[in-house]
């Protein structure tokens, strides 16, 4: 059994989730589940980097302990990978213990190597990147390469002799193996080490957010240093590390672009000062854009990872990341191309397949596997020959870390069963009474199914494990690329037809939705107003004041608006005879049954209007977070239903 080792970045908390996150760590559990059905034992690391200056001032600015805000800002990462379904075997977060030891371990043997020394560090410095820069790489005050601001830094440091290892870097890039991938990347960081390299300051005495310097406690380490080693204590430190086996050396560290140079310079340096093997590979991924663009807050086309998990079905959204663009180049987010991916490729093809298959096995052959024949004619002879490419071209795809190829392959079979059953029309046979060449036909159409559902479940798990259990196929095993020989599906099980394996998305319905979403947002955004000193509107007077009727509410039900992802149907008491209906915006923020029993503040004297069907009679008024959730005003028991509120 062979061992395969993958990580993603640990993630700087430092801000929400989005979808460069997603991305990342879905790729990384493709890989992860792929290489498990190969029969590899796995390891499959992720976590989050809480340490340095940047998560030191934000706790700074909200008044609480760095801890307080790392151990908050971590669980949303931690949440968001349990909402995707992640695979990892383990979740690091550098402020974990043995992460500590390990990082001590590393200076330690660094110090050792005679690779760091104390000296004076005058330069720039971005507390945003956690990254010095050259003079040439700053214009007007920002770093060039990610438009952060910098600050001129001089302080006492510790350094550690990069320049030292710069022909052995050079020689690990051209090396036979390709550790740096994909080739434009490694001819980037390869000219940038031809350029000349310095040595780098790797403490800090300006902040204590960090792990101490060894034997010199006014020292912080540098947050690269710290925040790299944890690929090693991931695995259980230098135990695992070098000739002692366990998982170390690394397969795959899956990166994006704009950390390469951490990854493939520093990183590959500090382990050959550490006498560590280095990893076999470094792959940098792009990044995704929306609708074009670089995604921004200020654009309004930041797009929030919980939000795109809740959007869309877990399996589309794998897919379509993984399909819509080769690992390694950038990718455009659009919305009109997950529509197309999801009704011709998921729906039309691989889900028809599987309905039209499954319903005429019950329909012909009493609902069961029949026996294994051989090939009969040229359909079955192609059918087979198309068989035994596939299993070779996704494992070959994956090995050169091509998954959308490998993705692409098995699409295509899925293709060439429904064109084999077009061929063979299994129903001609039933109609003249051939049972044994029905049952040929679709022994052999099962079987491609059983094929299809295996080499995809890396990439779309759940629609593949509602295949294989319509075919009484659900152990471990049965999920192993060891399993595919062809004619290896039992004869005699009973097969089901699954529900809908891909609903087909209607993208007039979503139109619809976000159209009269936003009239409920604009409505409450009329209510309450704008964000901050800065952004009031005008003064009112007394009297326009009261003429808006403002009264507590009581939530005696709430549930969601079918249809609408964002909507909520309230019934609430405001102290009349009858309960007012109110649709709210308030679904991505609030479970329906958190709200029944609450009682909110309301706008009650609104024109009433048609949203989704349902007429809305009040309004209830909210805040948003940084965060982008709604909080409510809310009231406790002593104050009735209906009482003005002034």
């Amino acid at each position: 059994m062979a061992n395969f080792y993958i990580t993603t970045p640990i993630y700087y908390v430092n801000g929400a989730p989005h979808i460069g996150h997603a991305y990342t760590t879905i790729v990384a559990d493709v890989f992860a589940r792929h290489y498990r059905q190969r029969g590899d034992d796995v390891f499959f690391l992720t976590g989050t980097d809480e340490h340095g200056l940047k998560i030191q001032r934000a706790a700074e600015d909200r008044g609480i302990e760095p801890q307080e805000l790392v151990d908050e800002n971590s669980a949303k990462f931690r949440d968001l990978f349990e909402k995707l379904e992640l695979s990892h075997d383990r979740f690091i977060r550098t402020t974990d213990a043995d992460h500590k030891e390990t990082v001590l371990e590393m200076i330690r043997r660094m110090k050792e190597s005679g690779d760091i020394y104390l000296d004076t560090y005058e330069g720039w410095y971005s507390a945003s990147d956690e990254a010095y820069y050259a003079e040439d790489e700053i214009e007007d005050g920002k770093a060039v390469a990610t438009g952060s601001e910098v600050e001129w830094v001089e302080e006492a440091s510790y350094f550690f002799k990069l320049s030292k290892y710069q022909d052995q870097l050079i020689e690990w890039y051209d090396s036979d193996t390709v550790p740096v991938r994909p080739k434009a990347r490694r001819n980037e960081v390869r000219a940038f080490v031809d350029g000349g390299l310095k040595d780098l300051s790797i403490s800090r005495t300006t902040f204590d957010w960090g792990i101490p310097f060894p034997d010199d406690p006014e020292h912080v380490l540098y947050v690269w240093v710290d925040a790299l080693t944890n690929y090693l204590s991931g695995v259980g430190g230098f135990d695992e590390a070098g000739e002692t086996g366990g998982f170390w050396p690394c397969d795959v560290h899956l990166i994006g672009k704009d950390i390469l140079r951490f990854h493939a310079v520093y990183w590959p340096a500090f382990l050959l000062s550490a006498g560590v093997d280095l990893p076999k590979q470094v792959f940098a991924h792009g990044w995704w854009t929306v609708e074009g663009e670089k995604m921004s807050k200020s654009k309004g086309n930041w797009i929030d990872a919980f939000e795109l998990a809740d959007e869309y079905p877990l399996d589309l959204l794998r897919y379509f990341m993984v399909r819509e663009i080769p690992l390694g180049s950038d990718g455009n987010f659009v919305q009109e191309r997950i529509v197309e991916r999801n009704n011709s490729e998921l729906a039309d093809n691989l889900g028809n397949l599987v309905n039209r298959t499954t319903k005429m096995v019950q329909s012909f052959i009493d609902g069961e596997v029949p026996a294994y024949t051989e090939t009969q004619n040229e359909h079955d002879v192609a059918l087979r020959k198309a068989a035994d490419v596939i299993l070779a071209t996704v494992r070959d795809a994956m090995n050169k870390r091509e998954p959308h190829n490998a993705l692409d392959a098995i699409m295509s079979f899925a293709k060439d069963l429904n064109q084999y059953i077009q061929t063979t029309q299994p129903w001609k046979y039933n109609k003249e009474g051939d049972i044994e060449r029905v049952q040929h036909i679709l022994y052999h159409a099962l079987e491609g199914i059983r094929w299809v559902a295996v080499l995809a479940s890396a990439f779309v798990p759940d629609a593949a494990q509602k295949i294989l259990g319509a075919l009484q196929l659900t152990s471990d095993d049965d999920l192993q690329l060891a399993s595919l020989k062809w004619g290896g599906l039992p004869a005699g099980n009973t097969v089901e037809t699954p529900d809908v394996l891909f609903d087909k998305i209607d993208l007039e319905a979503i139109a619809k939705e976000e159209e009269q979403t936003k009239m409920v947002e604009k409505k409450q955004k009329k209510s309450k107003g704008k964000k901050g000193d800065s952004e009031k509107t005008g003064l009112v007077e007394f009297g326009d004041f009261m003429n808006i009727e403002l009264r507590v509410g009581r939530i005696e039900s709430a549930e969601k608006v079918e249809g609408a992802d964002k909507l909520l149907k309230l019934s609430a008491d405001v102290g009349e005879d009858n309960n007012r209906t109110i649709v709210a915006g308030l679904a991505k923020s609030w479970d329906p049954s958190d709200l029944e029993g609450k009682q909110v503040a309301m706008v009650t004297n609104l024109k009433p209007a048609k949203l989704f069907g349902i007429k809305s009679e009040a309004m209830v008024l909210a805040a948003e977070t940084d965060e982008g959730k709604l909080e409510l005003a809310f009231f406790s028991e002593n104050v009735k239903p209906g009482t003005r509120i002034s």
